[in-house]
C-alpha cells in the first residue's frame, strides 16, 4: 500500500506557485514553511525551498529550481521525530521514516547504493529530513505532522488485529538503538514532552515516543530496587 517518496512539480501559477492539491476530494494546506532544507537519505541537504503540510501529504518545493520538489503522503510516514542534537544532525531538524514498497526486499547496502548514486531512485528512500532555517519553527512544524499524521490513519486490512499500533516499549527502543547508528531521535525525559509519532490506527494515532535512551531515570529506578532488596535481605537476617 505504501507508496513512498516522490518527484512533485505541480505547481500552480505557470509553474511558479503553490502546489495544486486534489481539492475535490478534499486535500486542504494546512501549513506552510517557506526557508526549509531536505536532506533525502544519506545525502546533504539540499538548497532551501518552501514546505507545503496538507491534510494528506508533505511536500517540498525548490525555491530555486522549479522542476525539483519531493512529496510523500502521510500513509507512507511510518515515523516523525524532532532532533536538536547536533551528535545526530548537524542542525535541528523534522526526520521522517518512510515506507516503501521494496521494504522487504531490499538490503541495507542497496539502499546505501541508491541514495548515493547519481541518480536517485526515491523508491527505494527510507528516510527524508527536513530542516527550517528558523529552528524556533521545530515546534509548530511537529505538531501539525501529529495533526494531520491523525488524519491519515492506518487501514487496517481484513485479518489484521485491531491492536497493532507500533508502540515500542523501552528494551525494544533500546535494543534497536544498539543494533545501529542509524537510530537518531532522542527522547524526552518528560513524557508530555512529545518529540516522536508514529502513524497508525486513528485510536492510537497520538501514541508517543517518550523515552530516553539511556535515560538516568533507568539506572535512578535500577539503584532504587537494589536498594529495595538489600533492605529486605537486612529485615529477614534480624
Amino acid at each position: 500500500m505504501a507508496v513512498g517518496l516522490r518527484h512533485f512539480t505541480a505547481r500552480a501559477g505557470n509553474g511558479v506557485g503553490e502546489p495544486i492539491l486534489d481539492t475535490d476530494n478534499g486535500e486542504e494546506l494546512v501549513h506552510v514553511q517557506p526557508s526549509v532544507s531536505v536532506a533525502v537519505g544519506n545525502r546533504a541537504s539540499e538548497s532551501l525551498g518552501t514546505l507545503y503540510i496538507t491534510t494528506r501529504q508533505v511536500i517540498w518545493l525548490s525555491e530555486l529550481d522549479r522542476e525539483k520538489g519531493y512529496a510523500v503522503d502521510f500513509l507512507s510516514l511510518s515515523l516523525h521525530a524532532f532532533s536538536r542534537d547536533p551528535e545526530a544532525y548537524p542542525s535541528p531538524c523534522i526526520y521522517t521514516q518512510i515506507e516503501t514498497e521494496a521494504d522487504e526486499v531490499e538490503d541495507e547496502s542497496e539502499d546505501s547504493d541508491s541514495e548515493c548514486s547519481e541518480v536517485l531512485d526515491l523508491s527505494k528512500i527510507r528516510e527524508m529530513r527536513f530542516i527550517p532555517s528558523d529552528a524556533n519553527q521545530l515546534d509548530t512544524l511537529f505538531q501539525v505532522f501529529c495533526e494531520c499524521a491523525e488524519l491519515n490513519p492506518e487501514p487496517i486490512e481484513e485479518g489484521e488485529e485491531e491492536g497493532h499500533n507500533w508502540i515500542f516499549s523501552a528494551d525494544q527502543l533500546e535494543d534497536e538503538a544498539g543494533a545501529g547508528d542509524d537510530v537518531e531521535w532522542h527522547f524526552s525525559q518528560n513524557p508530555t514532552n512529545t518529540i516522536g509519532h508514529s502513524n497508525g490506527h486513528h485510536d492510537l494515532a497520538s501514541s508517543v515516543l517518550g523515552l530516553q535512551i539511556n535515560d538516568q531515570r533507568f539506572e535512578d529506578a535500577e539503584e532504587m530496587e537494589q536498594d529495595a532488596d538489600t533492605g529486605h535481605h537486612h529485615q529477614s537476617q534480624q
